[in-house]
């Protein structure tokens, strides 16, 4: 059985040659800023017209929030882009942390279907969206190391961040998880 390495990256997430690069999209999954916006740019215009092709599933909404949806991914050194939607941060009262821990088991399993073994995170939400990032931090690294305990398809899963400062928080919070499950009878 080969071992899942989980790591922090710093960089930019259009760059990363894996199976799958996850978009922090908004429900329309018709670009925007942040991430997103980097992600359409780099992927091209076919990347648009994939996620127009996309069903709503009400108006306004293709991808609801913690969901995930897949597209190619055109551009992009890598074969896919699962998009999924993040909950914008209401303080904490709103299921907000479910619907984090949503997205990122939700993209994983979509990814596991694809066939991939390779993915790359953004740090969701942690934009615009204005979760907090150490929260958000502990809740990708355990919804990650969850999914790799109970799933062995992944040979790599990459928590990558444009900013030196998430760069820090998810490999603090990743330290953390990875003491705890050592020190654990």
């Amino acid at each position: 059985m080969v071992k899942t390495r989980v790591a922090v990256r710093p960089g930019d997430i259009t760059k990363f040659k894996v199976d799958v690069v996850v978009n922090a999209a908004n429900e329309l999954m018709l670009g925007g800023g942040g991430v997103d916006g980097a992600i359409h740019a780099a992927a091209g215009p076919e990347l648009l017209a994939a996620c127009r092709e996309v069903p709503e599933v009400r108006p306004g909404v293709r991808c609801p929030t913690g969901e995930a949806r897949a597209t190619p991914a055109f551009g992009l050194p890598a074969r896919w882009v699962v998009h999924t939607v993040g909950p914008v941060w209401r303080g904490g009262t709103h299921g907000e942390r479910d619907l984090l821990a949503s997205c990122y088991h939700g993209s994983l399993a979509l990814a596991a279907q694809l066939g991939a073994t390779s993915i790359a995170f953004p740090a969701i939400s942690c934009g615009v969206y204005r979760f907090p990032p150490r929260q958000a931090a502990q809740i990708a690294v355990a919804e990650v190391l969850a999914f790799v305990a109970d799933d062995a398809s992944f040979d790599e899963i990459l928590l990558v961040a444009f900013d030196h400062g998430m760069v820090d928080i998810l490999g603090a919070a990743l330290a953390v998880a990875r003491s705890d499950v050592a020190g654990t009878p």
